[in-house]
């Protein structure tokens, strides 16, 4: 099109003084739009480095920790609301346990702001300048368990009370409410599991959370002992928050021994912070409604230790032993476990698993395990009756030594 105009301009321009008609040149055209463009591009060079220039001399005048701070920002400093009080007026509490008596600013909405929240303070007069919207601590998604459990009633061997006991305190109140209303009595709020180590407690928990369907939020009661002042019954107040945003669901407590052991004076602080979370984990007991779809089961093998008032009837309505299994049991979580294993036939359980024998459930899947480690350093892919043998002979050892170091420890 370009060549097309200029080849116009050509037919009518007008002749010269020696009548030609002057041709024009392209190539001088090109050369002087590639200068004017070059040029162009060198302007916009000195334009930006002039601009960049301009911001380092800002800087020149600022010492290297003012710079730095220009360049972080200045942080907020962040509290506990613990009371809020007429006239925009509030208390509030910082990690380091002191507490202020400061303004809410103007600009802030109090409506939703309650004790609890987290609030934000300005550097200096510690005033209320904002505040963060309830907000689960990130230590108790990770409690909570999004699959379901794979366990279900039908991978324990034996257990049957304490089965049918579970099923009345736990999965009926959940799965069918409506019975409860109907017959008139108040469903259970939690359950204690108490026995031996190995006895099937956890697996138990975790089988009633598959046939519920519920979610499950697994604690172990070390969990709940932290380092700061107030931050053990806090805990506590967010994992039972977060279970009731996720109902129907379950709160298992492992090793409650850890925080509910029987309270005594003592000068310690440690003592009494462990002291001051079992007093919120017995009003988080009694403070949410029983039909609110969440229930508590908690395990430990010193159940004699435990403070009465935690597992006092009201608050832990069932306590559910969990023995050593006897012959016929052991028979069959032995047949459970070697389900999927390749095993001689001519195999005899009597031969080697015996009624004076205290195994356990994990003893027995202990047992099965180790011999089939056995048969592999021989190259064999089947199970004996001789591996079987020599795995209960390393298990009982095992145990033995296990027995003899805390008798003279």
């Amino acid at each position: 099109m370009k060549n097309f105009n200029v080849y116009e301009n050509f037919i009518t321009q007008k002749n010269t003084k020696d009548g030609k008609k002057k041709i024009p040149d392209l190539k001088k055209d090109r050369k002087k739009k590639i200068k004017i463009s070059k040029i162009e591009q060198i302007q916009n060079f000195l334009g930006f480095y002039k601009n960049f220039s301009n911001e380092i001399e800002k800087f020149r005048d600022f010492s290297k920790n003012e710079m730095l701070n220009h360049i972080r920002g200045s942080p907020i400093t962040a509290g506990i609301l613990e009371e809020k009080l007429e006239g925009n007026k509030a208390i509030i509490s910082t990690n380091n346990g002191f507490e202020f008596y400061v303004e809410i600013c103007s600009f802030v909405d109090t409506k939703d702001l309650k004790a609890g929240d987290a609030v934000l303070l300005h550097g200096k007069s510690f005033s209320v300048i904002g505040f963060v919207k309830e907000q689960v601590n990130p230590l108790v998604n990770l409690m909570k368990i999004d699959l379901a459990p794979s366990e279900s009633f039908s991978t324990i061997g034996g257990l049957k009370k304490q089965i049918q006991e579970i099923k009345e305190v736990i999965e009926l109140p959940l799965n069918r409410p409506e019975i409860f209303l109907e017959i008139g009595i108040v469903p259970p709020k939690g359950v204690i599991l108490y026995g031996e180590p190995g006895t099937g407690k956890t697996l138990l928990a975790k089988a009633v959370a598959n046939r519920t369907k519920a979610t499950f939020f697994r604690i172990a009661g070390s969990e709940l002992v932290q380092k700061f002042l107030g931050d053990g019954p806090k805990l506590v107040r967010e994992i039972f928050f977060s279970a009731s945003l996720f109902i129907p669901s379950i709160v298992f407590i492992d090793e409650i021994d850890a925080i509910g052991t029987t309270r005594f004076d003592t000068f310690s602080g440690g003592e009494k912070e462990i002291q001051r979370t079992m007093l919120e984990m017995l009003n988080q007991l009694d403070g949410f409604d029983p039909r609110d779809n969440i229930k508590v089961i908690m395990a430990t093998n010193r159940i004699d230790s435990l403070d009465p008032a935690l597992i006092r009837p009201g608050r832990i309505d069932r306590k559910i032993e969990f023995p050593f299994p006897d012959h016929k049991t052991m028979i069959q979580i032995f047949k459970i476990h070697t389900k999927k294993m390749r095993i001689d036939q001519n195999l005899k359980i009597e031969n080697f698993l015996f009624r004076k024998e205290n195994f356990s459930g994990a003893d027995i899947k202990a047992i099965c395990t180790e011999s089939a480690l056995i048969a592999l350093r021989n190259y064999r892919l089947i199970v004996e009756e001789n591996d079987l043998k020599k795995a209960k002979d390393s298990i009982l050892k095992r145990k033995k030594e296990k027995f003899l170091g805390i008798l003279y420890n």
